[in-house]
C-alpha cells in the first residue's frame, strides 16, 4: 500500500510539472492522480451540457478577425491583462495549466472571452499545447502574445513568461490610460463649445432676426451669412448630426488606401509637438515588445516580423521591415535603423552598444523605460500648449457670431434721429 501512494504520488508530481511548462497536458485519466484530494466532479456527459455545443462556434465567431468600418477588438486590453496575470500567478504557484484555466474560466462572467477561454482550456486538455489554442482566436491573442508563449513552452519557463506579458501589458495600458486622460480636458472644452454654439445658432439667432426684421435695415454681409448658417442648422440639424460620423467613416475608408494612409502617418509624424508625442511612443512601444520579445527566447527576425506588426505608423512600419531585411543579410540593427533617419541618434547609439555587449534586449527595455517618462512629459507639453489653442479659437468663433448679431443694432442706432 505504502509502495503504491508512492508510485501516485512520483506520477502526480511529474504530470504537474509538465503541465506548468505547457508542453506536456494532462490526460483525463490521470487528472484523479493529480489531485492534491478528490474534488467531487460532474457526470461525464454534465459538462457537455454546461458548455453547449451551440456556444462554441459563438466564442470562435467573436474572436475572429473582423473588417470594416467600425471594426474593433471583442475584448478589452483590461480584461486580457487581468487574465494574463492571474494565468501567470496560478502556473507559477504550481498548479497543472489545465487546471489553471478551468479556474478563470469560472471566474470569468458569461460573455464572448468566457467562450474563447472555455475552447482554449478544451484544446488544452485535449492534447494540444496552450500556443496552438490561443493562436485559433487572433482578435484576442495577437502575435506577440502567441509567440511569448510559444517561447515559454519550449523553455520550459510558461511561468516566468506569462508574468514578462503581464507586466508588458500594464505597462502598455499604463500609456494609453495616460493619453486617454490627458485627452479628456480638450475634449470636454470643445465638446461643452459646440453645444454653446449650436444653442446660440439655433435658439438665440432666429429670435434676433425677427426682431431685426421690424426695422427697415440693411443687414451686414456677416449678419446675412450668421443668419443663413442659423437657418440651415436649424432646418438641417439631422445633417450636421450625421456629417461627423459619416466623416469618420470615409476616413476610415481611405485608410484602406495605402498610399493615403502612408501620406497620413507621414503627416502626423511632422506636426509640432503631436509628431514628437506620437515618435516617442511609437519607438518606446518599438523598443520594450522587441526587447521583451528577445529576452523571451524569441529569434530576432522573427521577433522583427511580429514589431512590424505591432506599430501603426506606416513610416515607423517600413523602417523596421529595412532592419528586418538587413538583418537576414547579416548586418546588425543600429546600422540599417540610424539609416532610416526615424530614430534618434540616441536610440540608435544605445542599441549598437547593446548589440557590442550582447545585452540587447536589457538595453531595449531600458530604452523603453526612458521613452516611457519621455511620452509623459511631451504629452503634457503638448496639451499645455493645445489648451489655449483651444480656448483661443471657441473666442474667436463665439466673438464672430456676437459681433455679427450686433452690427445691424448700431446701424438702426446710427439711423435714428438726433433728437428723437
Amino acid at each position: 500500500m505504502t509502495g503504491l501512494r508512492g508510485r501516485c504520488g512520483t506520477l502526480r508530481a511529474a504530470v504537474d510539472v509538465r503541465n506548468n511548462t505547457g508542453r506536456v497536458p494532462r490526460r483525463p485519466a490521470l487528472d484523479r492522480l493529480a489531485a492534491p484530494m478528490p474534488v467531487p466532479k460532474p457526470a461525464a456527459a454534465k459538462p457537455v451540457a454546461a458548455r453547449p455545443v451551440a456556444a462554441r462556434p459563438a466564442a470562435v465567431a467573436a474572436a475572429q478577425p473582423k473588417r470594416g468600418v467600425f471594426a474593433r477588438k471583442t475584448v478589452s486590453s483590461k480584461a486580457l491583462t487581468d487574465f494574463t496575470t492571474q494565468l501567470a500567478t496560478l502556473v507559477n504557484a504550481g498548479l497543472p495549466l489545465v487546471r489553471c484555466l478551468r479556474v478563470l474560466e469560472g471566474q470569468l462572467k458569461n460573455g464572448p472571452f468566457k467562450l474563447v477561454v472555455t475552447a482554449v482550456a478544451d484544446d488544452v486538455e485535449s492534447g494540444a499545447p496552450l500556443s496552438d489554442a490561443l493562436a485559433k482566436y487572433p482578435q484576442v491573442f495577437d502575435r506577440l502574445y502567441v509567440n511569448m508563449v510559444r517561447a515559454g513552452e519550449v523553455g520550459g519557463v510558461l511561468g516566468t513568461i506569462l508574468l514578462r506579458l503581464a507586466e508588458f501589458a500594464r505597462r502598455r495600458d499604463r500609456i494609453t490610460t495616460q493619453l486617454k486622460g490627458a485627452l479628456t480636458y480638450p475634449a470636454v472644452v470643445i465638446g461643452f463649445a459646440m453645444i454653446i454654439v449650436l444653442f446660440v445658432m439655433i435658439v438665440v439667432v432666429p429670435k434676433f432676426e425677427t426682431i431685426l426684421a421690424n426695422f427697415d435695415v440693411a443687414m451686414p454681409l456677416p449678419t446675412q451669412i450668421i443668419m443663413t448658417l442659423s437657418r440651415f442648422l436649424a432646418g438641417y440639424w439631422y445633417v450636421v448630426l450625421a456629417l461627423p460620423v459619416l466623416a469618420w467613416a470615409g476616413f476610415r475608408l481611405a485608410l484602406r488606401s495605402e498610399s493615403f494612409a502612408w501620406r497620413m502617418d507621414a503627416l502626423v509624424l511632422r506636426i509640432p509637438k503631436l509628431g514628437d508625442v506620437v515618435r516617442k511612443t511609437i519607438v518606446a512601444r518599438f523598443a520594450r515588445t522587441l526587447g521583451t520579445l528577445l529576452q523571451s527566447g524569441v529569434p530576432i527576425l522573427e521577433a522583427l516580423a511580429i514589431v512590424k506588426n505591432a506599430i501603426p505608423n506606416r513610416v515607423l512600419e517600413n523602417a523596421v521591415e529595412h532592419v528586418h531585411d538587413s538583418i537576414r543579410e547579416g548586418e546588425s540593427v543600429a546600422e540599417p535603423l540610424g539609416e532610416s533617419g526615424v530614430f534618434d541618434d540616441v536610440v540608435v547609439n544605445m542599441i549598437d552598444v547593446g548589440e557590442e555587449t550582447g545585452q540587447l534586449d536589457a538595453m531595449l527595455l531600458r530604452i523603453a523605460d526612458n521613452f516611457d517618462f519621455e511620452v509623459d512629459n511631451a504629452v503634457t507639453s503638448f496639451f499645455r500648449t493645445l489648451e489655449p489653442v483651444i480656448i483661443f479659437f471657441m473666442a474667436i468663433v463665439v466673438g464672430s457670431i456676437v459681433v455679427s448679431l450686433f452690427l445691424p443694432i448700431v446701424r438702426i442706432m446710427q439711423s435714428m434721429p438726433a433728437g428723437g
